[in-house]
């Protein structure tokens, strides 16, 4: 994909972005409804690896065009198509790993939010480094269980760390809407501000950012990252639908998940009726073995 660059500005046929300075201010404009699809996967590719090989820039700000949805979520009539593009800056068909370069990559990333983003598109935001909200219009959601399936593009890590286990399972599991007050309030986003005032705090912010020596910002950006970001694995993230296998065999043991850190988003549905099943039988089997050895100690303790 060619990238129109005129005057610090820079034209692809879903993202409009010009240079401020040290900052990259990107307007996605993927109409009816900003859906990841390819052409706008393409473009984020596209956008980054030139951002990226660029040494003056030092900080990425995300917005939409479109008032109601800033990413709606990905279009699901072209997957096979938005992977293949992914892959051309992962090396794997995965939006997760995608979005885990944008938050390991060298530059800031700041999403400025109005209107819907759910699913895939909160995914995204998630893996920006800051996400400032639109009190008035901006929703949240993590729609995924409300179709027995688990979220694809790394919100399972990425919410259980900013907002701990309980509150991640809420959003997760109730399907629900969020709106900005309460997203601030469980740290899914950083702040929710008046819409009159987001685009000048976010853009000062950003200009404040850019600078400061790009040394310290790589720095203290990789140190977070150490602590923060889960860790990322071999393997492929690929979305899992309710009725599919738990993803491992009984007698694969380096399909096993290693802990419960491993950054493998889809890779592992654990939430599927056969998954909880072969949990209960297996757990049921372990502890009447235990039973049975305990209550054969305590007989030949007592001499019978």
């Amino acid at each position: 994909m060619s990238v129109s660059v005129t005057a610090e500005r820079w034209t692809l046929e879903t993202l409009t972005a010009h240079v401020d300075g040290a900052a990259l201010f990107v307007e996605i404009a993927a109409p009816p409804m900003n859906l990841l699809g390819p052409e706008l996967v393409r473009d984020l590719v596209a956008l980054l690896q030139r951002a990226e090989a660029d040494e003056s820039l030092k900080v990425l700000v995300f917005k939409s065009a479109d008032p109601d949805y800033f990413i709606s979520h990905v279009d699901l009539t072209q997957v096979a198509e938005y992977r293949a593009e992914a892959a051309k800056l992962t090396g794997e068909a995965s939006i997760a790993l995608l979005f885990r370069h944008l938050s390991a990559s060298r530059l800031v990333s700041i999403a400025q939010i109005e209107g819907r983003v759910r699913s895939a598109g909160s995914e995204f935001v998630l893996a920006c480094d800051m996400r400032f909200a639109a009190r008035e219009s901006a929703v949240f959601a993590q729609f995924e269980s409300a179709f027995g399936q688990i979220p694809g593009g790394g919100a399972t890590q990425y919410l259980t760390r900013i907002m701990g286990r309980a509150r991640a399972l809420e959003v997760l599991l109730s399907a629900e809407d969020f709106d900005a007050q309460l997203a601030e309030q469980y740290g899914w986003i950083n702040r929710a501000l008046p819409a009159s005032t987001l685009d000048d705090f976010v853009r000062a912010l950003a200009q404040r950012i850019g600078s400061f020596p790009a040394s310290g910002i790589v720095a203290i950006k990789d140190r977070v990252n150490a602590i923060t970001l889960a860790p990322q694995t071999t393997s492929v993230a690929t979305p899992i639908s309710s009725a599919s296998r738990c993803g491992r065999t009984r007698h694969n043991a380096a399909s096993r998940p290693r802990s419960g850190r491993d950054f493998r988003p889809g890779r592992q549905n654990w939430s599927s009726p056969e998954c909880s099943a072969r949990w209960v039988r297996r757990t049921r089997r372990k502890h009447e073995h235990r039973d049975h050895r305990s209550e054969r100690r305590q007989l030949a303790a007592r001499g019978r």
